[in-house]
């Protein structure tokens, strides 16, 4: 979405202040880069002027510190770089640039927000912080995350090498090494070797042409390739929503093996449109999704065996589906909506 569609979006009577800036923020958070000052003190100086009651950071990334008596609310949808700092930020520079934004952004915060349960007890542990100074917002699949009654390949899936007739497991994020995808491939390729199995692809979705974030799609590539599964596993690169939902119709289970994971959006994705999943405990998707999958240890042994039982079982595949779905459609933006509301009268009752 530009800037365009984005202010058409505006409500009316709201008054807009656009910033030129020399990057992008995505792209100043890659894991070799950081904000320049002087985006950073243009932003700053912008916001410390404005009269505004409350500011909003919808990520940390995005934070800039300020000199201004508005209240701040701070989003840290995770602690995964902290927890995991060489697998995110593999550059020295670029974890003290987090940490010193990190540390900044906590201490000029009136409230922090997070994006679930799980996520706001690790913040509490690894900042130690006291609980009631985290709240949580939760957050929801997009609407065209659906059920699809009668699901057809779409030209995009099929350039990609997706054609019918074959149980997919599907893989949806980027290629950071916390993903823990070479657990996936590992475990992929030995169920595949099975003859029940033989008509089974591993679909792995995600940009890794330009991904900004640590990536090692060479290093799973490869090993792919020295597996000898390079033609049951299809690299889709970018999907657009409608081509993704439809992926996911189609698709008997999606695996999400990551390290950690602060909400798992992807597998909630999975869920609205009726897919099984099997996911890391290590993740708030065993109390959002109950019902909808398989939970593992990531580090234990319990990948293969949950792929295996869901790929396995058509009837555990339906009722899991059905599961799935109906806890999906209980997480909706209108309630993350109301949550924030929530927030901003806590920190400006005014």
């Amino acid at each position: 979405m530009d800037s365009r569609e984005l202010l058409e979006q505006v409500p009316a009577g709201a008054e807009v202040c656009m910033l030129a800036s020399s990057a992008a923020t995505a792209t100043a958070a890659a894991a070799n880069g950081s904000r320049s000052l002087g985006d950073m003190w243009l932003t700053g100086r912008a916001m410390s002027q404005a009269k505004l009651d409350v500011l909003l950071f919808p990520t940390i990334y995005s934070f800039v510190p300020t000199l201004t008596r508005a209240k701040k609310i701070v989003v840290v949808h995770d602690t995964i770089a902290e927890t995991f700092p060489q697998l995110t930020l593999p550059n020295p520079k670029s974890r003290l640039f987090w940490q010193a934004k990190v540390r900044i952004g906590r201490a000029q915060a009136d409230a922090l927000v997070t994006v679930s349960e799980y996520s706001r007890r690790s913040i509490v542990k690894r900042f130690g912080m006291a609980p009631e100074q985290v709240f949580v917002v939760g957050e929801a699949n997009d609407a065209v995350f659906r059920r699809i009654r009668d699901v057809r390949i779409t030209p995009a899936l099929e350039a990609a090498g997706i054609r019918p007739g074959k149980r997919i497991a599907v893989y949806v994020g980027g290629f950071s090494p916390h993903k823990n995808l070479e657990a996936l491939v590992e475990a992929f390729a030995r169920i595949a070797g099975r003859e029940e199995f033989a008509d089974t692809l591993l679909v792995m979705v995600g940009e890794y042409k330009k991904e900004v974030f640590h990536s090692y799609y060479g290093t799973i590539a490869a090993q792919v390739k020295r597996l000898g599964i390079g033609d049951r596993v299809v690299f889709t690169g970018y999907l657009g929503d409608e081509d993704l939902a439809v992926l996911l119709n189609l698709a008997a289970v999606l695996a999400l093996p990551s390290l950690m994971e602060g909400f798992g959006l992807p597998a909630v994705e999975a869920a609205a449109c009726g897919c099984p999943v099997a996911a890391t405990t290590e993740s708030p998707l065993p109390e959002l999704l109950a019902g909808g999958g398989l939970f593992f240890e990531p580090r234990g042994g319990g990948l293969e065996p949950a792929l295996e039982a869901i790929l396995r079982s058509e009837e555990l595949r339906k009722v899991m589906g059905e599961a799935g779905a109906a806890a999906a459609a209980r997480l909706t933006w209108e309630a993350a909506a109301r949550q924030m509301l929530e927030v901003i009268h806590k920190v400006a009752p005014a």
